[in-house]
């Protein structure tokens, strides 16, 4: 939830680390967070709701995922559209976070809200239980709280010393301002009495956990009123016992602190969400949690699922990444993020081929079908998904989006050959069908394709084929 224009969204945990069906009691681990992860734990889950830039289509309050390898590019499931929806309270949800659970299996929390009504209070939270997260049982909403105030941001993790989970949330007490709220529960069913977790002495939200870092446990937050992220620390999980401890982190206005560590190196992540619809994820990285330092990532270096919003991450075995994947796919659309300006995106707009920054109305302008290649099946075809009759082709060099005619000129002006990235083999460019000199690259934002020679047209030719 924010401030401006609405009171910040709850932020979600990073609990790393545990293996499928695996009682913990079984790992040999210690302690639980993002300092840990279980050897058998080779990918990761990513929860989140979307909504667009108007509100309008793409906007939808159900639970999301997404999978990655590296925590950094993500393929949406289920084309982006929900996997479960909650059916009581506002009938809806924001801020989604899992947690696996100490016998392996996950619960799933969320906020009882639909849009943004931020004057709407919910005592409650959303709770489902998934063995598997194919499969969502045991739905219900449970109670924090009997204050007339809200209960957003619901995120959990094990206290090993009270042999509990502690679910911590932000809500406004007799401090009248934001703090993070704590109960504890066995069983997600029924919790204890609410307590005061923490409380900088001003507006603060969007609690995340790491727990159990070289005997330190980390809590990141949003300063709510001026749009920042900060971090505080203890040795101890005690209520009251955290100290904020980090210079301020945000980039504009920004919320939804979810930290993540890296499965295969010492890196630590941290995902910000600005808050407006429709908003931004931005990504830090340190290799040290107690210096309490962030350097931004290059946006080359990772890209958010299609309107995301407030995002959770947890890591899962390679088992549950392929089964997440067989059980609800990948999208049948890409979108494409320029090199050399990677918060842009290939679009059309007035049928002209263009790079516009994310996001922009409306966003299934930057969705493409990556057919066959009208002229060359081994190439591509670039298709519309918001006008599925219409390609990207040449003309006069330029790119615009046109009828197919059924001719062989159109044909041969829509086909392009994939190549290795010009500027970065990792990456894709694009090479023109029926004049093979040229590839498709931007200038001045606008799409065309030329002969490519410099150093910076080879940029301008690449890109990220991604969600």
């Amino acid at each position: 939830m924010s401030t401006a224009p609405h009171p910040a969204q709850p932020s979600r945990r990073t609990l790393l680390g545990l293996a499928a069906a695996t009682p913990l009691a079984m790992t040999g681990i210690l302690s639980f967070g993002a300092g840990t992860a279980h050897a058998a734990d080779s990918a990761y889950v990513m929860c989140y709701f979307t909504e667009s830039n108007d509100l309008g289509a793409g906007t939808d309050y159900g639970l999301h995922l997404a999978v990655s390898r590296d925590a950094l590019e993500w393929t949406p499931l289920n084309q982006n559209n929900p996997v479960v929806t909650p059916t009581e309270g506002a009938t809806g949800l924001r801020d989604p976070f899992i947690l696996r659970k100490q016998d392996g299996t996950f619960v799933v929390l969320a906020t009882d809200l639909k849009g943004t009504d931020w004057t709407y209070n919910s005592q409650y939270i959303h709770v489902w239980y998934s063995t598997d997260l194919r499969t969502f049982t045991g739905y219900h909403r449970l109670k924090l709280h009997d204050m007339v105030t809200h209960s957003w941001a619901p995120e959990a993790f094990w206290d090993a010393g009270r042999g509990q989970y502690a679910i911590i949330y932000s809500s406004v007490n007799s401090s009248r301002h934001n703090v993070i709220m704590v109960n504890y529960t066995t069983d997600f069913v029924t919790v204890s009495a609410p307590q005061v977790f923490f409380d900088p002495g001003y507006d603060a939200i969007d609690g995340d956990m790491t727990v159990g870092v070289n005997g330190v446990n980390y809590l990141y937050f949003k300063n709510n009123r001026n749009g920042t992220l900060l971090g505080a620390r203890s040795t101890s999980l005690a209520p009251g016992s955290f100290t904020p401890f980090t210079p301020a982190v945000s980039h504009g206005g920004t919320e939804a602190p979810t930290v993540v560590k890296s499965l295969t190196s010492g890196t630590y992540w941290m995902w910000g969400d600005t808050y407006t619809p429709n908003g931004v994820f931005y990504a830090w990285q340190t290799t040290d949690l107690a210096a309490g330092t962030w350097t931004p990532l290059d946006q080359k270096t990772y890209t958010q699922p299609l309107n995301s919003k407030h995002c959770g991450i947890t890591t899962i075995t390679t088992a549950e990444y392929d089964n997440l994947l067989a059980k609800w796919g990948a999208p049948d659309w890409n979108r494409l993020k320029s090199y050399n300006f990677p918060d842009r995106y290939v679009r059309h707009a007035d049928n002209v081929g263009r790079i516009d920054p994310y996001p922009f109305n409306p966003y299934t302008d930057s969705l493409w079908k990556l057919v066959p290649g009208l002229a060359d099946s081994s190439a591509v075809s670039f298709q519309s998904v918001n006008d599925p009759t219409r390609y990207l082709r040449h003309y006069d060099y330029q790119l615009r989006l046109d009828a197919n005619d059924g001719t062989s000129t159109f044909a041969a002006d829509a086909t392009f050959h994939r190549t290795a990235g010009l500027a970065d083999s990792t990456w894709t460019s694009f090479r023109s069908h029926n004049f093979p000199t040229r590839y498709l690259r931007h200038s001045n934002y606008v799409l065309r394709i030329d002969p490519i020679s410099t150093a910076t047209e080879r940029q301008d030719a690449t890109f990220r084929v991604g969600y």
